[in-house]
């Protein structure tokens, strides 16, 4: 059996015991005396209403017919009325009444409550691969559906600052990174969580720090920008940046959210008045030296160093400030 075909089959199994869990199987869902199409209506309805039978099919991917029908027999129940649009005549609105307000609250009630349950039993970082995962594969089943060739994906949010989880999951992201790269192993990864709790200390100085590409409250991605210790700069020294865990996960690669996240610390560098900016990386890392020479940076020097428990080929690379040529 082909590894791609395993996968369908348990993609697959999956999606039955979901359906099963959440109730599809019976004639009735959330608690109510309704069927499953009837509540997916009212759902649609109390966040979107007014809708028209047209667009409340489209949503539902139901026939005309079958639309037809779910209202009448809502329609019926008092759980939700018509009304003439304002702007044809020939069209009628869609909207809950009170009683199928409080229908709507008690069935959102128990699926809130059915989906807390569960979530106590999984960890944040699995919570938030169920959210990444469920809305991933319902875009492509309707991209499917609709024809697309693609679809199209969340971009990160940048944010600046501590996040809680920050130092571990930066240090996770490279760690997992540079272990397939390069295989660095248990050293690395305890140089990397010392260097970023030192750091932590010194974010409170205006001239030092963070930024992390956010994806659903994950941190998907990193830069920092560490222009040392306060003292430093005390005696009218030139302010000489340091570009440090610079990083993606492979969820936000292709998506821009390196670029974004590089100009966004190099603006900070040129706004605090640093003289220039270096980093270190390692030789073979092509994409990312093709984006550093985007942004004006250049390699100054290279030389074999073994500090993070394999020896690489180091490289430094610095940008002046652009005032500064």
């Amino acid at each position: 059996m082909s590894s791609e075909h395993a996968l369908v089959n348990q993609i697959r199994n999956e999606s039955r015991k979901l359906v099963r869990e959440l109730g599809f199987m019976g004639n009735t869902l959330a608690g109510s005396d309704l069927p499953p199409s009837a509540v997916h209506a009212l759902i649609e309805l109390d966040l979107h209403a007014p809708l028209t039978a047209a667009q409340l099919g489209k949503t539902l991917n139901l026939e005309k017919s079958s639309v037809s029908r779910l209202l009448g027999k809502l329609v019926e129940r008092g759980d939700i009325q018509e009304s003439p649009s304002p702007t044809d005549a020939r069209e009628k609105h869609l909207g809950l009444t009170d009683s199928g307000r409080k229908q709507v609250a008690a069935i959102h009630a128990f699926g809130t409550a059915q989906v807390e349950q569960a979530l106590r039993l999984l960890a944040p970082r699995q919570q938030s691969l169920v959210v990444d995962g469920l809305r991933s594969y319902g875009q492509a089943l309707e991209a499917c559906r609709l024809g697309q060739p693609q679809i199209a994906t969340a971009a990160p949010t940048v944010h600046r600052g501590y996040r809680p989880g920050m130092i571990g999951r930066i240090t996770e992201l490279h760690a997992h990174y540079y272990a397939r790269l390069v295989g660095f192993g248990q050293f690395f990864e305890k140089q990397v969580a010392t260097g970023l709790a030192e750091f932590s200390e010194r974010l409170d100085h205006p001239d030092n720090g963070i930024w992390l590409a956010m994806l659903d409250e994950q941190i998907v991605g990193s830069i920092a920008i560490d222009l040392g210790a306060p003292a430093a700069h005390a005696s009218g020294a030139d302010k000489v940046a340091h570009l440090r865990w610079f990083i993606l996960d492979d969820s936000a690669r292709g998506s821009g959210t390196g670029r974004r996240l590089l100009e966004t610390a190099l603006e900070h560098c040129d706004r605090v008045g640093a003289t220039s900016c270096y980093l270190w990386t390692f030789s073979g890392l092509d994409a990312a030296r093709h984006l550093y020479e985007a942004f004006g940076f250049r390699l100054v020097q290279e030389q074999p160093a073994a500090q993070w428990g394999k020896t690489v080929l180091e490289q430094r690379f610095e940008r002046r400030h652009p005032d500064l040529g």
